[in-house]
Order: structure tokens, then C-alpha cells, then sequence
């Protein structure tokens, strides 16, 4: 055999079954890292805690700020629906009928009616239906939201909340 042929069979005999010689000359590979330690999951849970605090105080005021806001917008949409059944009708709907006159097409418009004044009632942001009232208190009808609360009267996002 030839000194080459050694060679070739005792690189090929070492890979297959010695496959670390770096052991025998006292050098150990570096340990791999294979995961986190306990103090790094404190300190990303503590800072993932820090965040949604933050983030919970700044943005729930917030949301009760959109709710009453929705309920206004509501109330004017419903209010201006009131004033085209009005407008088609010669009058606002009795208290019997209320809102659900607003869905329902106008009788005495003829042929030429829509639908409806609007295609379905909403709720409140609070899950109640809006109430209607004829008279008013202060006009021919009110459209109003009783609040957070679900109460006459009330502060804040509890204050009922009327067509203009």
C-alpha cells in the first residue's frame, strides 16, 4: 500500500469512527446555549407586564369616550330618519309606533316610497335599544340612550344622552 492509500484510509477510519480528535489534545467544544435562562423569562415577562399596563391606562378611559360618541351619532342619525318620515308622512310617528316606524315604508308616501328611512334599528353601544318619545321634552319627539348606566339622569358616560 502506498503512503498516500494510508493516508486516505486513516482520514476515512477517523471521520467514521473517531469523529472528535480535538478530545485527546485537552480541547473541549463550547457548550451551546440551548434555551433561556429562569432571569431572562423574569425580565421579558416583567417587561411585557410593564407594556400592557400602559397600554390598559391609556386606552380604556378612552373607549368610554368612543361609546358615548357613538351613541350621539346614533341618535342624530335617528333623528334626521325621524325628520324625513316627517317630511313624507305630515307627522312624526305616534309613541305606539316609535322607532320601528323608521324600518318599516311609509304608508302614505305612494308608489314612490324607499324601503325604509333606515335598514334596521341599532342599539346603543351598551346593548340597549335607543328609546323614542312624542312629545318631547323640549320638541315634537326626543331619540335618546339611557347611558352606561341603562338609568334616567347620570354623570359622565352614565348621562343619558338626547336628540338635539
Amino acid at each position: 500500500m502506498t503512503m498516500i492509500s494510508r493516508k486516505l484510509l486513516w482520514n476515512l477510519f477517523t471521520d467514521l469512527m473517531l469523529p472528535d480528535l480535538r478530545f485527546r489534545k485537552g480541547r473541549r467544544p463550547k457548550a451551546k446555549a440551548n434555551g433561556f435562562t429562569l432571569t431572562e423569562m423574569l425580565v421579558t415577562l416583567f417587561i411585557l407586564g410593564l407594556v400592557t399596563t400602559v397600554v390598559v391606562i391609556n386606552v380604556l378611559p378612552n373607549q368610554d369616550k368612543a361609546m358615548v360618541a357613538k351613541a350621539k351619532a346614533d341618535v342624530s342619525t335617528l333623528a334626521q330618519a325621524m325628520e324625513s318620515y316627517r317630511l313624507d308622512n305630515m307627522t312624526y310617528p305616534s309613541a305606539s309606533e316609535g322607532l320601528q316606524a323608521l324600518v318599516t315604508p311609509p304608508v302614505a308616501a305612494g308608489s314612490s316610497a324607499r324601503p325604509g328611512y333606515i335598514k334596521k334599528l341599532p342599539t346603543d353601544p351598551w346593548g340597549r335599544p335607543y328609546q323614542y318619545a312624542n312629545p318631547g321634552r323640549n320638541g315634537a319627539f326626543d331619540v335618546y340612550s339611557l347611558g352606561a348606566d341603562g338609568a334616567p339622569g347620570g354623570d359622565n358616560e352614565n348621562a343619558d344622552i338626547y336628540s338635539d
